[in-house]
């Protein structure tokens, strides 16, 4: 098996340039294809899940051209209703990349053609009923070929049959279904003209600033939607998508989460370059968490900084991390180094991930010596009080965040990463970025993979 071992680091400081968000890149792509006129996406991912998208795009016939590093241009084959792809049939491999399968599923299910969806198994593992429940509600054909309520899927044209304006949703296992739902509604066509079409969620709504972020990537690409609370969304009638001409992704806040991280826990003072106080993404309250635990952050409009507690160590926190679901993962490794018992609740979606993210994450933190309680949606870690177990050797899972959130215990002990390319799946050369800002006794620290 790979592996890269990190040796027991010293400090932390530096800048590091954040790569573009894979929520952002991934939406983007899409609001692009499904627009009238050429899109410029600059300072686009590139990653082993964009490049799902990217193919998936490019196999059903929409122009894309790659113009530079970082720097693609989209030609949309959107304007008029109903969509056509220019490809009408295909079969689309997604790998385990959610912010494809999911808003592309009901892209398809409203446009008029025959495709097959399928991905990874652990794709197949990750529930998708609630949406394809929801886009039988306006019309799809949507057939499951495995277990029901999973993908694969085949997808026809919709039907003829009577269609719901009145669309309702779950909101309690994925933000991604409403997010594949709101971008797919200007393909919809409820009835007669001039009728707006709504969805309503049901239960609680998780992870409510990556809905904040499609509604605002949506605007961007001149399609509004209104929203009453969390519970209703509306569109205004007779909008398409058009084309903004040029774009820019923002710096990725989730991967911010671990150089902030680092900051807070090795000195720092480590900055990360990209994303400001006026981000989009949800992932930057991180740095908020951070300060409740005793961090020194500052931040400007590019960038964020984090520093140490100016006295003692980081202090335990009790925290509802509903809003940023992917970065709370960091606070679970940085909790190893907390006065305290810090308690994480409302995280019952880690357990649909890449992998069940609660089970992974509580079988990793005990092998560092931690005591973990974990239960149906929150984790609960007291840190050893001897210190780390030196020279653990944690698995990822092939999972991303996995293997990036535990770089963070080499500053507690010498730590073994197994499978660290996974991390191509976000952020191909995070282990070489996070080694620029590490040092140890011996000075920076080497990254070696094995």
């Amino acid at each position: 098996m790979n592996f890269i071992d990190l040796p027991a680091a010293k400090a932390a400081h530096g800048t590091v340039r954040l790569p573009g968000s894979k929520s952002i890149s991934n939406r983007i792509l899409l609001l692009a294809a499904l627009s009238d006129g050429a899109t410029d996406i600059r300072d686009l991912l590139v990653s082993d899940d964009t490049e799902r998208m990217l193919e998936a795009l490019k196999t059903l016939g929409v122009p894309v051209v790659r113009i530079g590093e970082n720097h693609y241009r989209v030609q949309g084959v959107g304007g008029q209703l109903p969509l056509r792809f220019p490809i009408g049939e295909a079969d689309l491999f997604l790998g385990n990349a959610g912010t494809a399968f999911r808003p592309l599923t009901a892209a398809l299910a409203l446009s008029h053609g025959y495709y097959r969806l399928s991905g990874v198994p652990r794709m197949h593992e990750r529930p998708i009923g609630d949406l394809v429940d929801a886009l039988r509600q306006m019309g799809a054909d949507i057939t499951y070929l495995g277990k029901e309520g999973f993908p694969p899927l085949q997808i026809k044209p919709p039907g003829s049959g009577a269609k719901e304006k009145e669309i309702t949703v779950k909101g309690d296992v994925s933000s991604q279904f409403l997010t594949g739902l709101l971008m797919a509604l200007p393909l919809f066509e409820p009835g007669s003209s001039g009728e707006a079409a709504a969805i309503t969620v049901m239960g609680e709504l998780i992870s409510r600033p990556y809905i904040e972020l499609t509604l605002a990537l949506m605007a961007r690409f001149g399609v509004q939607v209104d929203r009453e609370e969390w519970r209703r969304f509306i569109m205004r009638p007779d909008q398409r998508y058009r084309s903004p001409g040029e774009i820019f992704v923002e710096g990725d806040a989730s991967s911010a989460s671990y150089f902030l991280a680092a900051g807070a826990i090795g000195t720092g003072p480590v900055r990360v370059e990209g994303i400001g106080h006026d981000s989009l993404q949800g992932d930057i309250r991180f740095a908020e968490a951070l300060g409740k635990m005793g961090a020194k952050i500052r931040m400007g409009d590019n960038w964020i900084e984090a520093s140490a507690p100016e006295r003692g160590d980081l202090r335990a926190i009790d925290m509802d991390c509903n809003h940023i679901p992917d970065a709370a993962m960091t606070l679970a490794v940085a909790a190893l180094f907390a006065n305290g018992a810090t308690t994480l609740r409302n995280i019952a979606s880690w357990r649909v991930k890449e992998t069940d993210r609660i089970a992974a994450m509580a079988n990793e933190l005990r092998k560092l010596g931690a005591s973990v309680e974990e239960g149906a949606d929150f984790l609960r870690i007291i840190s050893p009080a001897r210190g780390l177990t030196a020279h653990a050797v944690i698995d990822t899972y092939d999972d991303h965040r996995m293997a990036m959130c535990f770089s963070l215990a080499s500053f507690g002990a010498p730590v073994r990463i197994n499978d660290p390319g996974c991390v191509r799946k976000t952020f191909p050369d995070y282990f070489q970025k996070f080694a620029s800002i590490i040092h140890t006794e011996q000075g920076e620290s080497p990254v070696e993979i094995y």
